[in-house]
């Protein structure tokens, strides 16, 4: 027999017990529709904290005072034993991170908490000194409308998106003036949102000013030439880990503490970022196979349909076999007709998994706005991974049914009666 009458035989049974064929395929389907979606969902999620990641910058370090012991590895991943101490950096600190090979900018930073008023609203915020004379250089936040803060600037402030359109009844506008601290500044640019803020790259609801202003406002007592943090830019991203070891070794003696007294902690974003990718990708892979479990349903459908379709057409198999078909052609014939039904049942998938992303998607934007999180990524090697495994699936599940019919005698297959 041709391939192409065997498949016409098997197409012409599938149309034929069309109730039980569209019953085997709807396990197909529900199971495809969950791998689809779920997988979209995961991609999205990926993506969208790389984009979120992506604003920290894989080319900043930062150096905080205090080093914990518990873990007993290091910074982020390098942590120590037992203890944390909370000494403030110092100018000497800034000075001696500046000679090390490969670092481009260094700024210290004052953070600390402050009140902002607005006519008779009153709100706490969070506020971050910054050095404006290399802030511009670093900052990995764009702005929504303004300037970012430049030498000269003594009571101007830059303020994040949430802060100025959704914290008071009137959102905060450019050159308006706003109290904090008891002090009076102008806010002379507005960020982007960006969902957080880590390390001064960004914050919805933060406040940037320079370092002096900074002290005089926040509640914490920060004295002069003191720093709650330093941020350090490289020239290139490749040296961020070698830098990062640098300035470990060099604060170190500097400080006049070891491994053991040691009171700071070097943390490199780009390994952040590597570990929040990680335990996302690893959440999403064990999404997809639970989402996999009612293939594997859909798969057993399969086999047995296959098999009650064995042994209603015997006396078919008898017939074939006895005009000359041989073992493999018969075996092709379940084969093919089980790889329709996943086929079928793939494409089907396919679509109603992509209009579940697409809803999950245009809800999203409904309950969070334009940068909502709530974002799905479709690939195009999703798609054909997807049509491609639930073929395999239906294959694999006629597979058992196929030899059963291939190995009948054609004599006792023609005397069969049902």
């Amino acid at each position: 027999m041709k391939t192409l009458d065997i498949f016409r035989l098997s197409l012409s049974h599938v149309k034929k017990s069309k109730m039980r064929s569209w019953l085997t395929i709807i396990g197909i389907v529900i199971g495809v529709a969950a791998v689809v979606a779920i997988i979209s969902i995961g991609q999205g999620m990926q993506a969208s904290v790389a984009s979120r990641l992506g604003s920290l910058g894989a080319d900043l370090i930062t150096v905080t005072p205090g080093f914990s012991r518990a873990s007993g590895g290091g910074d982020f991943g390098r942590g120590g034993g037992g203890s944390s101490t909370t000494i403030n950096l110092t100018i000497r600190d800034v000075n001696v991170i500046k000679q090390i090979p490969g670092v481009l900018y260094v700024n210290g930073m004052v953070s600390g908490r402050s009140d902002m008023t607005m006519g008779t609203e009153k709100t706490s915020i969070s506020i971050t000194g910054v050095d404006i004379s290399v802030w511009r250089s670093m900052v990995t936040t764009q702005l929504d409308s303004g300037r970012y803060l430049q030498p000269g600037d003594s009571n101007a402030v830059v303020i994040g998106y949430s802060l100025a359109h959704g914290t008071f009844l009137q959102p905060i506008t450019l050159n308006r003036p706003v109290t904090i601290g008891g002090k009076t500044f102008k806010v002379v640019g507005i960020l982007v949102s960006s969902g957080g803020g880590f390390g001064g790259g960004g914050g919805d609801n933060a406040v940037y000013m320079p370092n002096d202003q900074t002290r005089g406002v926040i509640t914490t007592n920060v004295s002069l030439n003191t720093f709650t943090s330093i941020m350090v830019k490289v020239t290139d991203p490749n040296l961020a880990n070698q830098a990062a070891a640098d300035i470990v070794t060099k604060l170190m003696p500097s400080r006049h503490v070891n491994q053991r007294t040691r009171d700071f902690t070097v943390t490199e974003f780009a390994s952040i970022q590597a570990q929040i990718t990680s335990v996302v990708q690893s959440i999403s892979l064990f999404l997809a196979a639970i989402a996999a479990v009612s293939l594997l349903v859909g798969a057993v459908g399969i086999a047995n349909t296959m098999f009650m379709s064995v042994m209603e057409r015997t006396r078919q198999i008898g017939l074939l076999k006895a005009l000359g078909a041989t073992d493999g052609e018969v075996m092709k014939l379940f084969l093919m007709e089980s790889g329709l039904f996943g086929f079928v049942g793939g494409v089907i998938g396919i679509i109603a998994g992509v209009s579940i992303s697409v809803l999950i998607t245009v809800a999203g934007m409904s309950a969070l706005g334009p940068g909502g999180t709530m974002t799905t990524v479709i690939s195009p090697e999703l798609l054909i991974f997807a049509l491609a495994f639930s073929i395999f699936v239906g294959i694999i599940s006629g597979v058992a049914p196929a030899r059963s019919a291939a190995k009948m005698n054609p004599v006792d297959a023609l005397r069969f009666e049902q």
